[in-house]
């Protein structure tokens, strides 16, 4: 960090990485020197509802560490809505960088407020206690209280009113190294946390080894092309926004700091502190009270999740150093031999002419080949994606750069286009915040799918990852600020391997300011370039993201590697932007980077197999490692990726889900049982949805899988007799050598379909549902949705969706009722799905069916149909399957089992 000559710097933590994980201060001649001395009260003004006020804050006392103070903030607080509230300081008379309204859109709010002074006080009073130094934003409605503390300096919190609970608190008068400090190039911002009780997740993107995070961690954010094999260090985006799950209740609230400026977030355990090179402080608070809600209320205010297409939830296979197209041949026809499922190949930049975007290599990719490849993919009910880099190389007789030029679109530095190099050598960079940029970029999407219908886009190295890094500009500080922030694990400059932080771009916002946006502004153009060249729902696949990123784009965890301690680690990963609002992620299958082995690949197809995304991907100079190339993997490949299949419906319902309403794909446990402590901390489990649990076997040569099972019924999905686990805590397993464990939770039922090789030939096969039976008197739910799959709109007009619910029930020990409810019935009577198996599980062993009767409720008929036959466990529980029932999904229908 860099002061002022002769000062020296004292740091009183423990050292990672060479960054102060907690406070410190400026010692010189003439002694210490705080970074700050905070801020008091000057006036406040509330709204006449009392949700809103407006404060102006001023400076105490200068600090010259990272430059001078603003003397005076403007603070205005609202509450947006009654699960929302929203904080924002600023510069009182200047205007600042702030994230613009048509770059992230968010609801507008109007402040009505009632100017009074505040009466000065110096006393630290008791909390929660009314006084004339404190002023309340509040509403009956809502259970978020705001406080301001008019002491010296000031303070503000945010409580929970059902509990009392402080769940974001900058008043600690006490301790001067986390007053607010406000400086053009340093923000600081400061809460306490209760030690304890509080569970904090998310504050990614990094590679961590546990999901919750760990306590005296300094935690980077901005956006580094850095591969992430490397553990606890920035990578490739950005999202300032965690969960807090204070046990023992379980209740949950969210914490968004919507700033896109560089960061270092360090937390304690007791405490979370924001470090911040520019923009305002923009503080939204979450009320919850459950996970769900919390990320719900998330993805409301940044945008819910993007649909993506029913076949992008089939198996991808992709690898960095396919030769031609023939090869591309081999390995689409090595598939079909070992009869292992696979829906979409790829190509890295091997088939670019010299690695040009919107290019192919005339030899070894010649269009005429290309297009055949692409239609017979398609023809056999498969796709094809390829990648794209935003550097544009600078080269006269290539068109894309041509018409780039003429439309003057790319960033600039010191009015010219700034020259970066990657792989096709030097190049410029789309300004993306520019318009034209973007219709630029879709005007050379739309041409190059005239030549090659390409089914989706994989944009990468969009942090922007350059493999210079430029020299700062004497004249500005905004290639070398005075505050260094931890990035690349080691405060190396802000310019590292990207743009510089003086480069210009549109409206003249500095790359400073818009650089951890740039990922978000090309997904965004891409995915507006897919729905104008495809008429369907787009699939884009963006490394590097943002806040909001989830809107426009699917994301994979980047350049892991071929090590079991990669294949743990992408759990947490896959976890945290379920909570970031980007549902539709994985990690690449086997490892990219290193050489895999045929026990490591093969363990991680079975839990890859169940990532939201799931994609093989590999580096040139590695072993080959598709799925068929060793025998035990290709079994395992075939087993897992026959459940997921099958399981296509209740994954696709779940993308549903996550358009709707926000709620992730992947779940923690902690989603379903906020309640039992015990789940915080599991990161080697997780959920698809509310009742299906993944357990892995994440080390070699294991013999056992350690798995903890929340309270209830679980019953096993490879094996529906076998004994269901029951015991609510730890349970050790055998280590199948197959598969993983994957477990329905009692209460739950799934819609699914038969084995196929495709998405496309799975969708045509008949219906099962799987009904776990709830042994506390309660209903078993589950329901499904149903379109074409590719439609751009998922929830469109009248006609194009419907929506199945279904309900199943225990009557007295006697009787099994499971019924059904359809939303727009239209569609899925006009596709002829049909049901043709139930298979119950959970019931009392020893009983018998002595009846069964299904009955549509449109009149269709009542009769006895199907096969009934049932087989007893290993448990107290009996399995009973009804087949060739043959009942159109499109109708609501009530089926009976009597039991005697």
């Amino acid at each position: 960090m860099r002061v002022k000559l002769k000062l020296l710097l004292v740091v009183h933590c423990l050292l990672l990485f060479s960054t102060s994980l907690c406070s410190f201060y400026v010692v010189g001649a003439g002694g210490s020197e705080s970074v700050g001395y905070g801020y008091g009260v000057e006036w406040a003004a509330v709204g006449s509802s009392g949700r809103s006020l407006t404060a102006m804050l001023r400076l105490i006392r200068e600090s010259s560490v990272y430059g001078p103070d603003i003397p005076r903030l403007n603070l205005t607080v609202s509450l947006e809505e009654n699960d929302r509230l929203r904080i924002r300081i600023t510069d009182a008379h200047n205007p600042r960088w702030e994230i613009p309204q048509d770059i992230l859109p968010r609801p507008a709010t109007t402040t009505s407020t009632s100017r009074r002074p505040l009466p000065e006080s110096h006393s630290d009073l008791p909390l929660h206690q009314p006084s004339s130094s404190q002023t309340v934003v509040s509403s009956p409605n809502s259970d978020l209280i705001f406080t301001l503390y008019n002491t010296t300096p000031f303070g503000f919190s945010v409580t929970r009113r059902s509990s009392g609970d402080f769940l974001f608190t900058s008043h600690d008068a006490s301790l001067s190294t986390t007053f607010l400090v406000f400086k053009d190039q340093f923000i600081q911002l400061s809460s306490t946390l209760p030690e304890g009780r509080s569970n904090l997740y998310g504050l990614g993107e990094h590679t961590k080894s546990k999901f919750r995070l760990q306590e005296d961690q300094t935690l980077t954010l901005w956006n580094a092309g850095i591969a992430s094999a490397n553990l606890d260090i920035n990578l490739y985006g950005s999202h300032p926004f965690y969960m807090d799950i204070r046990s023992p209740a379980g209740t949950a609230h969210g914490v968004l700091l919507l700033n896109s400026n560089g960061m270092d977030v360090e937390y304690t355990g007791g405490r979370i502190t924001y470090k911040v090179i520019g923009g305002i402080i923009d503080l939204y608070i979450f009320a919850g009270p459950t996970p769900e809600m919390v990320v719900q209320q998330y993805t409301e205010l940044i945008g819910r999740p993007a649909p993506m297409p029913y076949w992008s939830f089939g198996f991808h296979q992709c690898r960095w150093g396919y030769h031609d197209v023939y090869e591309l041949e081999a390995v689409v026809a090595g598939y079909a031999k070992a009869n292992i499922p696979l829906d979409v190949m790829w190509t890295d930049i091997d088939h670019m002419d010299a690695y040009k975007d919107f290019t192919l290599d005339p030899v070894n990719f010649p269009l005429r080949k290309m297009k055949n490849f692409v239609t017979n993919l398609h023809i056999s009910g498969q796709r094809y994606v390829v990648i794209l880099d935003p550097g544009i190389s600078i080269n006269e007789t290539y068109g894309t750069f041509i018409r780039g030029m003429q439309a003057d679109i790319f960033v600039k530095r010191e009015d010219a286009p700034y020259k970066g190099v990657v792989w096709p050598g030097p190049v410029y960079f789309p300004d993306f915040v520019n318009p034209a940029a973007a219709d630029f970029w879709i005007d050379e999407i739309l041409r190059f799918r005239d030549l090659l219908p390409v089914d989706g886009l994989w944009i990468d190295m969009n942090e922007i990852c350059n493999f210079n890094t430029s020299t700062p500009l004497p004249s500005s500080t905004l290639d070398d600020p005075p505050y260094k922030i931890n990035n690349f694990g080691s405060q190396r400059p802000i310019n590292t391997k990207t743009v510089p932080g003086t480069a210009i771009h549109f409206r003249n916002i500095t790359e400073y300011n818009a650089h951890n946006l740039y990922g978000y502004l090309e997904a965004r153009a891409t995915n507006a370039a897919l729905v104008k060249a495809t008429r369907q729902r787009p699939f884009v696949l963006s490394r590097s993201t943002f806040v909001g990123s989830g809107k426009y784009t699917a994301h994979w965890t980047g350049d892991n590697a071929a090590t079991w301690a990669d294949l743990a680690y992408s759990i947490p990963t896959i976890l945290d932007f379920g909570l970031f609002g980007i549902p539709m992620v994985g990690a690449d299958i086997c490892g990219y980077g290193g050489n895999t082995t045929e026990e490591l690949c093969r363990r991680w197809i079975q839990l890859g197999a169940f990532y939201p995304f799931s994609r093989d991907h590999s580096e040139k100079r590695t072993r080959r490692q598709e799925l068929y190339l060793w025998e035990s993997v290709a079994a395992s490949a075939r087993k897992v990726l026959g459940l997921r299949y099958r399981m296509l419906p209740y994954l696709y319902t779940l993308m549903y889900e996550a358009h709707t309403t926000g709620v992730p794909i992947a779940r923690p446990l902690f989603f379903s049982f906020p309640e039992d402590i015990n789940t915080y901390i599991i990161d080697y489990q997780f959920l698809l949805g509310k009742g299906v649990m993944v357990s892995p076997v994440l080390h070699q040569g294991a013999a056992v899988v350690k798995a903890y099972f929340p309270g209830g019924n679980w019953f096993d999905l490879f094996n529906y007799t076998s004994n269901p686990i029951s015991s609510g805590g730890a349970v050790v397993l055998p280590a199948l050598p197959d598969r993983p464990y994957v477990h329905l939770h009692e209460g739950n039922i799934l819609a699914m379909q038969g084995e196929a090789l495709t998405t496309q030939a799975a969708r045509r096969t008949p219906f099962e549902l799987l009904v776990a039976i709830s042994q506390n008197g309660g209903n078993s739910t589950g329901q499904i949705f149903l379109d074409n799959g590719v439609q751009v709109e998922m929830v469109g007009r009248r006609g194009t969706w419907s929506l199945v619910r279904f309900c199943g029930e225990l009557v007295q020990n006697s009787k099994v009722v499971i019924g059904s409810q359809v939303i727009n019935r239209e569609f899925a009577l006009r596709e002829g799905w049909i049901i043709n198996k139930v298979t119950v599980l959970g019931l009392e062993k020893g009983k018998t069916v002595s009846g069964h009767t299904i009955r549509s409720m449109h009149g269709r008929r009542a009769q006895q149909l199907g096969v009934v036959t049932s087989s007893p466990s290993d448990g107290p529980f009996m399995m009973v399957d009804i087949s060739d029932i043959r009942q159109l999904i499109g109708e609501d229908f009530v089926l009976e089992l009597n039991l005697t």
